[in-house]
């Protein structure tokens, strides 16, 4: 695999968020022994996802038994000869939220974890809260998103006072009906919002989580969702891609993760569908650089609700479209497809689950059939981008190329 500069590349990276591997060695520090996403959803259903399984996902090294080297899911979804390169990926940095495994995968290792709030936001947080966006606030709790809108909405939408939640992530969630709270009054509160969440009450995302009421009476969270994060501390893949002359083409959520550093470009979408109908879009154009795309759909819709079955044929969905993804790639393009933590949705709770994530790559000038074993680091796969499109000239942080 020798690659040198001097004519257009192109690599996509297509983040599948939260398809973890299997639980890392530390899982229990993180209260996740025994998660699973991949091998938990195949328990549950029955799974078809031959072109993911062609490509080498189920071919991929799991943990050792007493038989020697195991393979992930329980070697239920390996096949002869697959035709892409492909393996797992320890987590280094601390953590097992979006940001964590997103900078990480572009060559950051964060080594103390994000701030989280397990008994909600402290009075004089919230207090101020108040004072700068005029409206007052129920909830301040861990939630899942989709139980508060019902256990809360009624009093929000007679009162006007916003719905404010968090996880085990490090999140500030703001949730409104926007015939309440209007859908641009929202983003500034999450704007103001994060102003607010610096210094000793930093936190890693405010997001803004609209929703709407049907007629009969079924509260919906739209696709108006935003997220406001923080500045990466150091340069990333995209910054020193994008320093170098070339497009970085974000797609989905990816521009909100890395609050905009090293994008050039970037779409919203509406969902695991749409962001690879914008992925493809984005192939067929003529720039060199990086396409990166996270299908958030995995993660927001299965697995934190902890829909085995949801998240199943969310799989299948995105794997009948792989194929339409390949075709569209030019001769010198590469795909790498990964996740960038677990959610394993028959686990406790409805939080991420601390796992490995999975990479598999394709395109003409990558070999067939190769496993590339367990890696140390997400941040392997920035690392064999930026070598790949600076041609050696620019090195991420941290992270070992593929190469």
């Amino acid at each position: 695999m020798n690659f040198e500069r001097g004519k257009k590349m192109r690599a996509t990276i297509i983040v599948l968020d939260s398809l973890g591997v299997g639980q890392l060695p530390d899982a229990a520090d993180y209260g996740d022994e025994g998660a699973d996403t991949l091998g938990h959803i195949l328990d549950s259903s029955g799974l078809k996802i031959p072109n993911l399984c062609s490509l080498g996902l189920g071919n991929i090294d799991g943990d050792s038994d007493s038989c020697g080297q195991a393979k992930v899911a329980g070697g239920r979804l390996a096949v002869d000869n697959p035709t892409g390169i492909y393996c797992r990926l320890a987590e280094k940095s601390a953590g097992k939220d979006t940001i964590t495994g997103h900078w990480e995968i572009a060559g950051i290792e964060t080594k103390i974890p994000f701030k989280t709030y397990h008994d909600g936001f402290p009075k004089e947080l919230m207090d101020e809260f108040v004072r700068v966006t005029g409206r007052g606030y129920l909830g301040n709790c861990v939630a899942s998103g989709t139980e508060i809108i019902e256990e809360l909405g009624d009093e929000h939408e007679r009162t006007g006072k916003l719905i404010v939640y968090t996880s085990a992530d490090s999140v500030f969630q703001v949730a409104a009906n926007t015939d309440v709270v209007p859908l641009e009054e929202l983003y500034d509160i999450c704007a103001k919002a994060r102003k607010l969440l610096r210094g000793k009450y930093s936190c890693g995302r405010v997001i803004a989580r609209p929703y709407v009421k049907g007629d009969d009476g079924k509260r919906t969270r739209t696709a108006d969702r935003h997220d406001y994060a923080v500045s990466p501390p150091e340069d990333t893949m995209l910054d020193l891609i994008s320093r170098s002359g070339q497009t970085v083409y974000a797609i989905g959520k990816i521009r909100d993760i890395f609050n905009g550093s090293g994008v050039t470009e970037s779409i919203h979408t509406e969902s695991n569908d749409d962001g690879v109908t914008k992925t493809i879009e984005a192939l067929k154009r003529d720039f060199d650089g990086l396409i990166f795309t996270n299908l958030v759909d995995f993660d927001s819709k299965y697995g934190h609700r902890r829909d085995p079955e949801g998240y199943a044929r969310a799989l299948e969905e995105f794997d009948a479209r792989l194929p339409e993804i390949i075709a569209a790639m030019k001769d010198e393009d590469l795909l790498f497809l990964c996740s960038d933590h677990g959610n394993d949705p028959v686990h406790t709770g409805f939080d991420h689950t601390r796992e490995y994530i999975f990479c598999l790559g394709t395109g003409e000038m990558l070999p067939e059939s190769l496993n590339l074993g367990t890696r140390s680091s997400f941040a392997d796969i920035g690392a064999t981008v930026t070598k790949i499109l600076t041609g050696g000239a620019e090195k991420t942080a941290i992270g070992e190329s593929f190469l």
